[in-house]
């Protein structure tokens, strides 16, 4: 395993301990091709190896419209043609998701002659990559997480909507990588997962999609607590 992700597993075990609410909220965010699934998932795994940092990963994939809302479109072909650019996802509802997660981890249990009691348990949504739409209620939450991380590519977006969900979260990671380096990672990955049958068709697909929203984020990035730079593929 990368050392890397041992070192921000531990920053954020240590940040959680000395936290003075009941969970901690951590988002990544980073362009397509940045690789902050990756580390979000092998930070997530890592910190779950401690019975003492039990972590929940959600990602904001979960919140993409589904095919039949972006059937509704003025222009169908195009919503479909930019479906993860910032417009294609259903922010109102990510946004109460964001402010109900801020509350339910925050919040202090009461004290009942049964002990402490914080049973309530949070539910979110998936992606389903085989029928390309999100599962209402995919994951759920239990009361004995203490860390929840969050990943998406736009949690650090200066646009209206974003920018306000970005203070619900106590701890800010931003995955920074070269662009051309991205380009051709989500061109490969397009070719990989079948979606497209040539890597000039994958550049092709990158180029009318992902990389736009790259440098939109980069444009509009808020400033985050940590900037980590991309981990190479194939690095261990």
């Amino acid at each position: 395993m990368d050392a890397e992700y041992y070192r921000l597993a531990e920053k954020i075990r240590e940040l959680a301990q000395v936290h003075q609410k009941p969970r901690f909220l951590v988002s990544i965010a980073g362009p397509p091709g940045s690789g902050k699934t990756t580390t979000a998932q092998m930070v997530a795994n890592l910190l779950n190896q401690s019975s003492s940092s039990q972590t929940a990963l959600i990602s904001l994939d979960g919140f993409h419209l589904p095919r039949a809302a972006l059937d509704q479109f003025p222009d169908p072909i195009l919503a479909h043609a930019r479906r993860g650019s910032p417009w294609t996802f259903d922010l109102p509802r990510f946004a109460e998701f964001a402010r109900r997660l801020h509350n339910w981890a925050h919040k202090t249990p009461l004290y009942t002659s049964r002990g402490w009691s914080d049973d309530e348990v949070l539910k979110a949504p998936t992606f389903d990559h085989v029928v390309k739409d999100p599962i209402e209620d995919g994951f759920t939450i239990t009361p004995d997480t203490l860390i929840i991380i969050l990943e998406g590519s736009y949690l650090l977006l200066d646009e209206p909507g974003w920018k306000e969900i970005t203070d619900l979260f106590d701890y800010r990671i931003f995955i920074e990588v070269d662009l051309q380096e991205a380009r051709t990672r989500v061109a490969k990955r397009h070719v990989h997962t079948g979606i497209e049958p040539t890597l000039e068709e994958g550049y092709r697909r990158m180029d009318g999609n992902d990389y736009s929203n790259a440098l939109l984020i980069h444009e509009k990035l808020l400033s985050p607590d940590m900037t980590l730079k991309s981990i190479p593929w194939g690095t261990k």
